[in-house]
């Protein structure tokens, strides 16, 4: 199949207009100028001459299929609220592959999400990488687990506050997830030297985290919040990313300087509670003019998920270039979820998941052309 005719943005070099993208078995096999194509005979194409042609979209934080939409209680499979404690719960088992965001997402160009567990847990469950089409949630996936949750701030305490459980302040939140670590660490060095502890699921689960094998991803919106997130990776020297950030360009410098990885967002909504009264819309700008590698994500359905161009068109309205923009929901969102070895980019040998906008898709007015998953066309 060859994309003819679009102005291509592969997100590894600059624009090619006009370009292609060729595709075979759900894999890219070429990109390039349109100067520089040798069509063979008898080729599929499809000609999308003056759109706009990007890897398909990548959202690096949400809850897509876990809350489903347009459902209360009987759709709200996200926060298992009865244990602080709970990594073993695996974000594949609460995925409803048709919840309606699916198709809003691929109607959207989103094509890959990383989805799975709330913020009401100290350490919520292991997020999943699925792509945006399928029936079955085993089919869909592209990494699981692709990171475990971890909460901080407001939310932990507040859930257990209220059932007068702990943790109910920031430093229980903290100390529940250093020993749930510590058990862990202890667990797997049982494990190096030969000794056989007795099964502990929820050590069984957290032991790649300490390894530094699963990332961890920190809810974290307050700077405070934010900085014990990396007090906490530093001391069991994990590999970890921010998740929201909201006050990131309160120290934009300092997450610069410690290498962090954030992913910003939902930028579109209100400051709804006392975390989010420093909520600016600039911190996605301030975060990158700083040189801190950033994503923007929905945080579906906080904002739907057929708007990740339009939060991400929030940072381009501050400043950042459109091209930097764009790769805070392509090549940046799949680096820092871990999964740039398949999607992100255009490139020969990565899935053929291809975005097609009618107009630049930071511009509201514009629409999706095409969209392609796995080359299957679904949209």
């Amino acid at each position: 199949m060859y994309l003819l005719g679009g102005i291509l943005h592969t997100m590894t070099a600059d624009p090619v207009e006009p370009g292609y993208v060729a595709f075979e078995g759900g894999t890219i096999t070429a990109v390039g100028p349109m100067s520089a194509l040798e069509l063979p005979k008898g080729a599929q194409t499809l000609d999308v001459t003056g759109c706009h042609i990007y890897p398909g979209l990548v959202d690096a934080h949400c809850h897509l299929g876990v809350f489903d939409d347009g459902l209360t209680v009987e759709g709200a499979d996200g926060n298992e609220g009865t244990d602080p404690v709970t990594p073993q719960l695996r974000g594949i088992d609460s995925v409803d592959p048709f919840d309606r965001g699916f198709q809003e997402a691929r109607e959207g160009g989103v094509t890959t999400v990383v989805t799975g567990p709330g913020s009401a847990n100290a350490i919520g469950g292991q997020l999943c990488a699925l792509k945006t089409a399928g029936r079955r949630v085993d089919d869909m996936i592209l990494r699981a687990p692709v990171a475990m949750k971890f909460a901080l701030g407001e939310n932990p305490k507040r859930f257990y506050r209220a059932r007068s459980q702990a943790p109910t302040t920031r430093m229980g939140t903290a100390a529940i997830i250093r020993e749930a670590l510590f058990r862990a660490r202890a667990y797997a060095e049982k494990k190096d030297r030969g000794e056989h502890p007795e099964f502990d699921m929820k050590l069984e689960a957290l032991e790649p985290v300490v390894r530094g094998e699963l990332t961890a991803h920190f809810h974290s919106h307050r700077a405070d919040d934010i900085c014990t997130a990396i007090r906490i990776a530093r001391e069991f020297d994990l590999d970890y990313v921010i998740i929201h950030g909201t006050e990131g360009h309160r120290i934009a410098d300092i997450l610069a300087a410690e290498g962090a990885r954030v992913v910003t967002g939902p930028v579109l909504g209100d400051r709804s509670k006392p975390e989010l009264s420093h909520k600016e819309h600039s911190n996605t700008a301030r975060l990158m003019e700083a040189g801190v590698l950033t994503a923007v994500c929905t945080d579906h359905p906080e904002n739907p998920i057929q708007y990740l161009p339009l939060c991400a068109a929030m940072a381009a309205r501050e400043g950042i270039a459109p091209e930097q923009a764009m790769a805070s929901i392509t090549r940046d969102a799949a680096v820092i979820a871990g999964i740039a070895d398949r999607v992100g980019t255009l490139e020969p040998g990565k899935d053929a998941d291809i975005a097609v906008f009618r107009g630049h898709p930071l511009e509201v007015a514009s629409t999706v052309e095409a969209v392609f998953i796995d080359g299957n066309r679904v949209k």
